[in-house]
């Protein structure tokens, strides 16, 4: 947290992703420090109706001055080229100053499948993992007990 460094969780589903972002989020609250948990989708949806009432620099703003904000489920919405560009701008801002936490199913490869602009998810990628501790977990074992078929 001091050092103001991001934490990205990626994997596939039912691995403790979420968990674990959430265990650190619980912690940083629990040191004092003040934190936000949001799905991606919700956040997304919460840029673009920003711009609808013309507060999308009240909203950035709070969001960027949160000193833990954990998004849960990178990528499992598509998202519009203005909430894309909102999303940046609140990852911009948060660079090196705030501590973002990230889970994502998907791999860096994959994020332009969702962010729809190339240059813009390189941009994104370069900024988060520059000061990141990027979790692999692809390897993992799910958590979810698998339900049997017959039942």
């Amino acid at each position: 947290m001091q050092k103001c460094r991001n934490v990205i969780f990626m994997g596939p589903t039912g691995i403790g992703k979420t968990g674990l972002a959430t265990a650190f989020l619980t912690h940083a609250i629990d040191r004092g420090y003040n934190g936000r948990f949001v799905a991606f989708a919700e956040l997304v949806e919460q840029l673009y109706q920003s711009v609808a009432d013309h507060t999308e620099a009240k909203v950035i703003k709070a969001l960027a001055a949160t000193d833990c904000l954990l998004i849960d489920e990178l990528g499992y919405v598509e998202v519009e080229p203005v909430q894309v560009g909102l999303f940046f701008t609140l990852m911009s801002r948060r660079h090196k100053k705030k501590t973002t936490l990230i889970t994502s199913n998907l791999g860096f490869s994959q994020w332009s499948s969702f962010l729809k602009n190339d240059h813009l998810t390189a941009a994104l990628i370069d900024r988060l993992t520059e000061n990141s501790h990027v979790i692999n977990m692809k390897n993992c074992i799910s958590l979810r007990p698998k339900l049997d078929p017959v039942s």
